[in-house]
């Protein structure tokens, strides 16, 4: 553990805060983390500031999308360069949850693993094997490094974030089963829950896929009427719990996944449009490994998505942010590779300052 004694009884832990897509969080090094599971969580909890509305006394964001952590190691693994645990904070209850994986913040694995020294960047571009520790999957991730450092500034636009970044290329091989051991658990791409027709399928993330227009949306809601609509969630979350259950995660509650997917016809020239739910809120723009669920589901014959996607090679999924296209190697019967761009950037490097007693449990 490479902390710093500070004024006792506190400690200086190196952190670097990254937006990896349209996420944001702190990333550590796991060496530098209480090795225990349960300490390491307590560890979270106060450096994001959990459970608080506002987290106001940590690095937390007051979202679920800013309340994000990435830990970062060397992989002892023969095909991967490091290995990537994702936590999902909670805001407002203590929880950690390391089940999921989340995408957007895995594109800044990558930069984060150069610059820390646990990958020697290359001239032009540098190649990242990231293995996914959450879903036991590997990623590729190409990252733009003239001169043998890490480039955050480029043409590459992701809607979600203003600006423009170098872009971030991140490959999935077999993500399918990642959670659950199949791409559909139940071995249907169609069943119902509470008299609705449902999609449970697990590629890069376990999701509860349905038509929007079957719980009485039209679809292009904003996050901020879905929010409202609280009688919808108490009905979603009965049927996510259920969803739980048949996908073999067993009793999903106080868990993030599996997440939902409220589908439509696309509106904007895409190829469908999805609401994402995370689960008890609308995302305001959509997780890019929920991105890749969904667009797996829209090229499988016989799911929910299939029906509402406009055909094509490149799946790009409408959200309230705009789009995220994924580039898919599919053959009607099986999702054999995905891949899309995302940018990240390095916002602040330092020590996060926590009390001593979290590293002596």
């Amino acid at each position: 553990m490479r902390a710093e004694q500070a004024a006792a009884p506190q400690v200086r832990v190196p952190c670097v805060l990254m937006r990896g897509g349209t996420s944001r969080g702190p990333f550590f090094l796991a060496d530098d983390l209480p090795a225990d599971p349960a300490a390491r969580d307590a560890f979270l909890l106060t450096v994001m500031g959990t459970p608080h509305p506002l987290q106001v006394d940590g690095l937390g964001g007051a979202n679920p999308l800013t309340s994000k952590v990435a830990i970062v190691s060397r992989s002892a693994r023969p095909d991967a360069d490091v290995d990537y645990l994702f936590a999902q904070v909670a805001v407002d209850r203590p929880a950690v949850d390391t089940g999921p994986n989340c995408g957007n913040m895995l594109s800044a694995v990558g930069p984060f693993a150069i610059e820390a020294g646990l990958v020697p960047a290359q001239q032009g571009e540098t190649t990242v094997r990231i293995f996914n520790r959450n879903t036991s999957s590997l990623v590729e991730a190409v990252i733009q490094t003239p001169g043998g450092a890490v480039e955050y500034e480029g043409d590459a636009r992701i809607d979600g974030v203003a600006g423009a970044a170098a872009p971030i290329r991140l490959s999935f091989g077999d993500a399918a089963g990642g959670k659950t051991g199949a791409l559909f658990p139940t071995g249907q791409r169609s069943e119902a829950i509470d008299g609705v027709a449902v999609t449970l399928i697990d590629y890069a993330m376990p999701m509860m896929l349905l038509a929007a227009a079957d719980v009485g949306l039209d679809g292009a809601e904003t996050p901020q009427e879905i929010d409202a609509n609280r009688p919808l969630f108490a009905r979603l979350e009965a049927m996510r719990l259920e969803a739980g259950r048949r996908m073999g995660l067993g009793d999903v509650t106080g868990s993030v996944i599996p997440k939902i997917g409220l589908l439509s016809a696309p509106r904007k020239g895409g190829s469908i449009t999805s609401r994402y739910l995370v689960p008890d809120s609308c995302h305001r723009a959509h997780s890019a490994t929920g991105a890749l669920c969904v667009a797996a589901a829209a090229r499988l014959s016989g799911t929910i998505a299939f029906p509402l996607a406009a055909p094509g090679a490149t799946v790009e999924v409408e959200h309230p942010g705009g789009k995220i296209a994924i580039a898919l190697d599919c053959d009607g019967d099986s999702v054999r590779g995905a891949a899309f761009v995302r940018t990240a950037r390095r916002i602040f490097e330092g020590s996060v300052v926590v009390p001593a007693r979290l590293f002596t449990v």
